[in-house]
């Protein structure tokens, strides 16, 4: 008969995620699975049910407990002892293997669930020696997983009201290399994009989402998670931020998402296989994460978080294509099955069709966003720039040029600035009238097209356009800047001017200038 070494054992624990804080999200998505059941069996109302989540840093202590059905005491230590093994069914479920309860066994020293079913007077408890596990497991004993699990766990029962229904997890002296399990801030922040809990109410597209969702006939499943009683919400913003002072991490808005778009995944027999929303802005530059948790295109099955912001960017033309957007991609076909470490689906046909189509949208659509954006902008850059080159020419003038060399070269500048302003002019007019791109193309040009107007780009270019049409045609006599040099007669000022144009070539715009007003200021 085969017998079942310790390593499996520890494939199931120690070796089973590389960031700690996946034990969060296992208990979390066991909890919500367990309120299903209590909803469906009438137990308590979807309004009821909580996740509670409690982190105590000073006694190195965490518990997550949800007041959903419980477990009986005539199930509970065949249901709780029976490893890598449940009764959760495939693409339903969130969880259904039988292994992320035993998480918390590598990042304590000791793991305990407890649990009490309604109607019941007796609660049951199970009790993990975790310390003791990890001996086990690096000794050079070859132990089976029966001779582990039997050294480790211990059952009780104990009084409890009839009333009462949980299920709580409770991890007793926390490893010390895992203290970031206690940072309460840390673990919120990972929660509230993890977590299968509500949009933050502030965040303005959160009723189009829920729209679009149930014209589809799905629905995004939401719950009450709670960290030191705080209530945990996805933390989508309305505005794009950058930090304009590191040290004291001062944000200022540089974009906004204007609205949301949306793209339905369907298979070769018109099955819904995923669904997606997206973020609508300028598309000013990449998101900068470090003021912007929010940034990246996430995927989610059963409204956790599988993988983490960068799962799809291998997807983009460019992976930098990613870092653009805000955004979720909900997958509904049942085929497709998160993986044990959740950072992918299992391979199977619906998976290699989900990705297909991702990849062909990303590249037929969302990379034309944001380079028809950079495009668009660019144009507005051009008209901008018109109205700078004009005003440095005004500016001149009324100073003085050096020589005629450089009131040509700058009256040169205006006008290939002035070519570009139409050339850019007529493009965007072009896509006005015709109303090429997709809908949210549209948008993206509606929303860059007001900042511009907002900063009243088009009328400072038609201002310009005025002032030197009134330059031109005023015949007026050209000004240099050694008319004012009174002390120096005519020979010398020739040669200032001379010396002038010299230094304006070899030098920087702003010692020459320097160098200029000294010698206005010497010989005026």
């Amino acid at each position: 008969m085969a017998t079942i070494g310790k390593n499996i054992l520890e494939n199931l624990t120690t070796g089973m995620y590389a960031d700690s804080k996946v034990i969060y999200r296992e208990y979390v998505q066991n909890a919500c699975d367990q309120i299903d059941k209590a909803v469906e069996l009438g137990i308590i109302d979807r309004e009821q049910a909580e996740v509670f989540i409690s982190i105590k840093e000073d006694e190195r202590f965490i518990s997550v407990e949800d007041n959903a059905t419980g477990v009986k005491e005539a199930d509970f230590i065949a249901q709780l002892g029976d490893i890598a093994n449940s009764d959760k069914k495939v693409g339903v479920d969130k969880g259904f293997r039988g292994i992320g309860r035993l998480c918390g066994l590598a990042y304590c020293k000791t793991l305990v669930f407890s649990t009490s079913y309604k109607g019941e007077t007796k609660g049951s408890k199970m009790v993990f020696d975790a310390k003791k596990m990890r001996e086990m497991l690096s000794s050079p004993v070859k132990y089976t997983v029966d001779d582990i699990m039997g050294a480790i766990v211990s059952t009780e029962t104990f009084p409890e009201e009839q009333e009462k229904h949980y299920f709580k997890v409770e991890m007793i002296d926390i490893n010390h290399e895992n203290t970031d399990l206690l940072d309460k801030q840390l673990v919120s922040d990972y929660l509230s994009f993890v977590a299968p809990v509500p949009y933050v109410n502030s965040f303005h597209h959160r009723d189009a989402i829920y729209e679009h969702v149930a014209s589809l006939h799905f629905k995004i499943d939401e719950y009450n998670v709670e960290v030191n009683g705080n209530p945990l919400f996805k933390k989508y913003q309305n505005r794009l931020y950058d930090i304009t002072n590191a040290t004291n991490k001062v944000k200022k808005a540089y974009d906004e998402i204007s609205s949301v778009a949306f793209k339905d995944f369907v298979d070769s027999n018109g099955q819904l296989l995923a669904w997606m929303w997206y973020g609508v802005s300028r598309f000013e530059k990449a998101i900068p994460k470090a003021a912007n948790p929010m940034c990246g295109l996430r995927v989610r099955q059963g409204n956790i978080q599988i993988g983490d912001n960068t799962i799809v960017a291998k997807f983009f033309k460019e992976e930098r294509g990613n870092s653009y957007f805000v955004g979720e991609i909900f997958a509904v076909s049942k085929g497709l099955i998160p993986n044990s470490q959740r950072d992918n689906f299992n391979e199977t046909v619906e998976r290699v069709e989900f990705e297909t189509q991702l990849k062909k949208f990303f590249y037929d659509t969302l990379h034309k966003l944001y380079y028809m954006a950079s495009a668009t902008r660019n144009d507005y850059k051009k008209i901008e720039a018109y109205s700078t080159a004009v005003s440095k020419y005004q500016e001149k003038s009324q100073k003085g040029f050096i020589d005629i060399n450089e009131k040509a070269q700058m009256e040169a500048e205006v006008e290939a600035a002035r070519k570009r302003k139409e050339e850019a002019e007529r493009r965007i007019a072009r896509f006005k009238e015709s109303g090429a791109g997709s809908e949210a193309e549209q948008r993206v040009r509606r929303a860059i097209e007001q900042k511009y107007e907002d900063q009243k780009t088009t009328q400072r270019a038609k201002d310009a356009e005025k002032a030197v049409s009134k330059v031109t045609a005023g015949g007026s006599k050209t000004k240099y800047f050694t008319d004012n040099l009174s002390k120096l007669d005519r020979s010398k000022r020739k040669l200032v001017q001379q010396i002038m144009a010299i230094i304006r070539r070899i030098v920087s715009k702003e010692v020459a200038d320097q160098i200029q007003e000294a010698i206005e200021k010497e010989f005026r």
